[in-house]
């Protein structure tokens, strides 16, 4: 496979195309950044923290910390252990690795291999590759067979709102870059540049729109899943009931009646059948 970025810079000059991949790093730095701040994530999030210890049942030592760290890792990172649906899941880290592995690629390709006099090993343009395609799969699986509203909710698949930015945006980045990169490729004139603007359109506004997008996500939550652990760890449960229903001090938590004598397993309830009765 060849490097698209090398092909591209007998008319491109490897310096703009390196300058517009620091740009969008900046982007994301500061599109970050706006987003902690504007949202007050990082607020309530050391808040949260110290609220937390405050109602601790018991002190979490360092070593724990490292063990709860490195269980957050390789559960609720790696394997995106928050998804319960397994299909979803595969979706999720499809797209995840997908992603690391075509932005790492990318920026391999452009800044070490950038013409064609320095040769591109064909594992790294081939990971490009890879990447783009882990993304797309990924991305349209969920799109069009597992979003909530389109699955359980019969709404239209082509159906946009703003928090479907950050996901519609990677999917036609790596899409619109998989076709450019073919059509320069296969050498048809003129077509490999209108995919290339879109190409280019779609990054920049991935990178571009984090304070309206969801992108800053993959930032937060494995913050928000190692608090959550240590709240676990230490007793104070982020204020929820870690006992079952049959402790008296956990049935008087229930403001319903109904709800203190429940029993422990009530059966599957919603997870019977799936929602699809539209």
């Amino acid at each position: 496979m060849l490097n698209p970025f090398a092909d591209l810079s007998a008319s491109i000059p490897p310096a703009v195309m390196q300058a517009y991949v620091l740009v969008m790093i900046v982007l994301v730095v500061v599109g970050t950044l706006f987003d902690v701040v504007h949202k007050g994530s990082a607020k309530y999030f050391f808040a949260n923290m110290r609220d937390s210890q405050k109602k601790a049942k018991r002190s979490v030592g360092g070593g724990e910390k490292i063990a709860i760290a490195v269980q957050t890792a390789v559960v609720d990172v790696a394997a995106s252990g928050e998804f319960c649906n397994q299909r979803r899941r595969i979706a999720h880290l499809l797209g995840m690795y997908g992603f690391v592995i075509y932005v790492v690629s990318t920026a391999i390709m452009v800044f070490r291999y950038p013409t064609p006099a320095v040769a591109t090993p064909t594992v790294v343009a081939a990971l490009w590759y890879i990447g783009a395609l882990m993304i797309c799969l990924g991305g349209y699986w969920f799109w069009f067979f597992i979003r909530v509203d389109v699955a359980a909710e019969g709404q239209s698949p082509f159906r946009l709102m703003r928090a479907d930015l950050f996901v519609t945006m990677l999917v036609f980045s790596a899409t619109f870059g998989l076709i450019w990169a073919w059509l320069q490729t296969a050498g048809v004139a003129g077509w490999d540049y209108v995919f290339l603007a879109l190409y280019l359109i779609a990054s920049t506004v991935l990178f571009g729109s984090i304070p309206w997008s969801k992108f800053s996500h993959m930032f937060f939550k494995p913050a928000a899943a190692f608090e959550k652990r240590v709240s676990k760890a230490n007793g104070s449960a982020m204020n929820l009931p870690t006992q079952t229903r049959d402790d008296p001090e956990q049935q008087k938590r229930h403001s319903m009646e109904l709800l203190r004598n429940a029993p422990v397993r009530m059966g599957l309830g919603i997870k019977r059948e799936a929602p699809r009765h539209y």
